[in-house]
């Protein structure tokens, strides 16, 4: 089952944040029972009437392979990347076809709810039930570059990752719109896919010692370089965004699109089940 590798690495990023071959036995234990859970879900999919008949072509699969390769540098950061989380790209291409024949089989049978169908009454009650959640601190858009310390290998010694990075910090200093490059290319956290992008961040979301950074810099400024449990850091704090409240009129169309992705997930869950019960 060569599409198990792509749905293996799709598992431990979304449980662990990180590629397989950063989990401890334990995680990647964890992340085998989920890929093989979501694998016999999709199996069941795809098995279902509905899928009869649904092709994906090359053209298809093609684009998606295009859409992640376009957050690296180059072809090789791309290839780097695969490695780092042992999958081929003839195995990448199976997953992501398979993927694709998943999701038209569910656009097929649970279309986009109507944004109709939500009123505004939920969308106040959804509201009022959830002010915290429009009440936002202060945010900082943070990306980063991660070598790790492993001394197995001799080029992730301390020493050696550690003038990597001053490395890294100098082309930084000299150009500093690489950096979603450099990160593309050699960082070794799984947000590479990304150039390195990490997010919109909150106080207390990251590693102490990235926080405490992250929090005293300028919108647009680099880090010099930060150790955590992770490893070694290079941060670009790339934006500021500063506390507000906002209100029910600004959330209102992500509040609806957020009801309307619920309901239609329900739906989709509910057909999901249906397709394992026994016939009457």
């Amino acid at each position: 089952m060569p599409e198990l590798d792509y749905i293996r690495l799709r598992a431990a990023l979304a449980l662990f944040d990180q590629p397989v071959s950063a989990l401890t036995p334990e995680q990647i234990e964890r992340a085998e029972r989920q890929a093989l859970r979501e694998y016999d879900i999709e199996t069941c999919i795809l098995q279902a009437p509905e899928a009869a008949g649904i092709v994906i072509g090359e053209e298809q699969v093609d684009s998606a392979v295009a859409e992640i390769r376009g957050r690296f540098a180059d072809s090789a950061a791309f290839s780097a990347a695969l490695a780092h989380s042992r999958l081929s790209e003839h195995n990448l291409r199976l997953g992501l076809a398979r993927q694709c024949r998943v999701n038209t089989v569910l656009e097929r049978v649970v279309p986009e709810v109507d944004a109709a169908a939500i009123s505004d009454v939920e969308i106040g009650l959804y509201y009022h039930s959830h002010f915290e959640h429009f009440r936002q601190p202060e945010r900082r858009e943070a990306y980063h570059i991660l070598i790790t310390i492993n001394d197995s290998y001799r080029e992730n010694t301390r020493a050696q990752a550690l003038e990597r990075m001053r490395g890294l910090a100098a082309r930084l200093a000299q150009k500093p719109k690489t950096f979603t490059q450099l990160a593309g290319k050699h960082s070794e956290c799984p947000t590479a896919l990304s150039g390195g992008r990490i997010g919109w961040v909150r106080r207390g979301q990251l590693h102490s010692e990235l926080d405490e950074v992250l929090f005293g810099m300028r919108a647009g400024q680099f880090s010099g370089v930060i150790e955590s449990a992770m490893g070694l850091h290079l941060l670009w704090c790339a934006g500021i965004r500063h506390p507000e409240t906002i209100s029910l009129k600004k959330a209102t169309p992500y509040i609806r699109k957020l009801l309307q992705d619920r309901l239609q997930e329900q739906r989709r869950r509910a057909w999901i089940a249906a397709l394992s019960e026994p016939a009457g």
